[in-house]
This record gives C-alpha cells, structure tokens and sequence, in this order.
C-alpha cells in the first residue's frame, strides 16, 4: 500500500508494539499498535487504538481526527514490518466495533490485489475461516504473510 503513514516514535526491539502520534484538527493523539500472543500457537492479536492515561490501549475511542487513511496505511506498515520479521507467525484482528471491522473490511478490499501479493488474507464467516474475498462479510481477519 503507497499511502502516506506516520512514523514510529516508539518501537519495541521485538516489534510488538509500535507507538506513533496522529496529527489532525483535534491536535496530537498519541496511539499504539501492539501485537499479542494468543491462546493459539502461533497466532497474535493485533490490537490498536489511542494510549490511555495508564499507558494501555483504548480501541473504543473516536478521535475524528481527520486522517483515518493515514493511520490505517500505519497499522498496514506495521503488519508488513512485524510480518516481515516473523513471517511464520499468523496475525488475527476485528475492530472493537461493526463498523470498525467494516471499515477494515473496506480497506483491504480496496488494496486486496497488492495484498494478496505479499498476504494470505482469510475472513471469518460464523466459527470458520475462509479465504477472504471483496465484500466478504467477516466477523474477524486472520492473515500470514506469503513465504516464497
């Protein structure tokens, strides 16, 4: 994806989180892109939002801050760079909202072709996980970055 992201000011040396400040109409937004180990062997939870006052992720927060494509093209270049590193490791997400897994669902089938050269990319459909295709309606995405 060639979209203008937003620099790291903070990455962990293992690439598990990634700090960044979204700069808008409503000032500067700290947030925070971390991925997780989950339950499943080789499976990580990407988890993104604002950094709270406890220094966590609030992933319900609305900062409207007038650069939404700017920081979806930052959560994607982190996925590249964490996926470039670990490429065995699976990556899982949904937004904290329908309408935020929408939103995603949107981006990656507006990118799907690009994506699908460097990804597999699968939607959740009720408690199965298939390959994902535009305007899939997904619950959740799982994706894993091609090894060649």
């Amino acid at each position: 994806m060639q979209y203008d992201n937003y620099p790291a000011f903070h990455i962990s040396d293992d690439l598990s989180v990634f700090d960044f400040i979204s700069l808008g109409k409503n000032g500067k937004i700290h947030k925070r892109i971390a991925f997780m180990r989950t339950e499943r062997s080789g499976v990580y939870n990407l988890a993104f939002g604002d950094i709270d006052e406890e220094g966590g992720i609030d992933d319900f927060s609305i900062s409207d801050n007038g650069d939404r494509n700017k920081i979806l093209a930052t959560v994607a270049k982190s996925v590249d760079e964490f996926t470039k590193k670990y490429p065995r490791r699976w990556i899982i997400f949904r937004g904290s909202t329908i309408e935020r897994t929408r939103l995603y669902r949107m981006a990656i089938g507006l990118n799907l072709e690009e994506l699908l050269q460097r990804f597999d990319i699968y939607g959740q459909l009720n408690d199965e996980f298939l390959p994902f295709y535009k305007n899939m309606p997904t619950l959740a995405f799982l994706i894993k970055r091609k090894i060649v």
